[in-house]
């Protein structure tokens, strides 16, 4: 099994729950229009990449969220300018603009990707960090790279699980990210992702999970109806400890583990507020 990608139990057929209530097909062919035309829009800006300002960055991401019919809640303290590694749980490819409307951050990718035809070119000019997941000897220099990437004030964002599943259940948060982190001395920014219908429920419809394909998972979200993407920016962690203290700690914040991490984060410490600082903020966006 690689070190980076471990693989979930999670499946369609046994974690995704069929959907009661679907919206009617023209406004479901309208939303999956919206959302291609919008990534079009932000493949052909990847290559300004740094350049673009980052609250263009987040508006874009919450609005392509938005655009497949889902209302976005932002909580939580903004995160800080700086070096900071971003990390949260992992259900679905709506993960990766939701974080980036936290921060807009280099993501961390498998090394394949920079194969795909055209696309691995463009994602490649958009500053996205590849990791051989399936070589070990390449670990500590992926690590190194990772922390040299801190050290000059970027934010990088991972998803430690490895993995997405389904929402319910969940996987341990990999240790090798959070070691690039007390390389360079920065603080560990968790953030919880959850979905739900407008009622509250827990929502498994946005999982893309098991041998689910990008369009199945695109057509399930624009048909489902009243969905609701809660960000939960917790508070952030200091670079102290071990890497499994910090791993322990973060995966307790960003999926509400409980005791089964709290046992090995005795020595990391929520991270000292800056003075006048990014003030607390609740964001609220409804779908179309």
């Amino acid at each position: 099994m690689s070190v980076w990608l471990p693989g979930a139990p999670c499946t369609p057929r046994a974690c995704i729950d069929a959907t009661s209530r679907a919206t009617a097909a023209p406004r479901a062919v309208a939303r999956l229009t919206a959302v291609v035309l919008l990534l079009l829009v932000g493949i052909a800006l990847t290559p300004l990449g740094g350049r673009l300002p980052a609250a263009w960055v987040r508006g874009w991401c919450c609005t392509v969220v938005r655009a497949a019919g889902i209302r976005v809640r932002i909580t939580g303290a903004a995160p800080p300018d700086g070096g900071l590694l971003l990390v949260a749980n992992h259900i679905s490819w709506l993960d990766v603009p939701l974080l980036a409307a936290v921060r807009p951050a280099r993501m961390v990718a498998k090394q394949e990707i920079r194969t795909w035809p055209v696309a691995g070119r463009i994602v490649a000019r958009g500053g996205v960090l590849f990791i051989d997941r399936d070589r070990l000897r390449a670990l500590p220099g992926t690590v190194a790279h990772l922390a040299d990437v801190l050290r000059r004030g970027q934010a990088v964002a991972v998803f430690p699980e490895g993995s997405t599943w389904c929402g319910r259940a969940q996987g341990r948060f990999r240790r090798a990210a959070f070691q690039a982190a007390l390389d360079a001395g920065v603080p560990v920014q968790p953030v919880r992702i959850r979905y739900r219908t407008g009622g509250g429920t827990a929502s498994t419809a946005p999982a893309f999970i098991g041998d689910d394909s990008l369009l199945a998972s695109l057509w399930r979200v624009v048909t489902a109806r009243g969905l609701v993407a809660d960000v939960d920016v917790r508070p952030r962690l200091a670079p102290c400890g071990t890497r499994r203290d910090l791993a322990a700690a973060a995966e307790t914040a960003a999926q509400g583990a409980g005791a089964r991490a709290d046992a090995h984060a005795p020595h990391v410490r929520p991270a000292r507020a800056v003075p006048g600082g990014p003030a607390q903020r609740t964001t609220a966006a409804s779908s179309r």
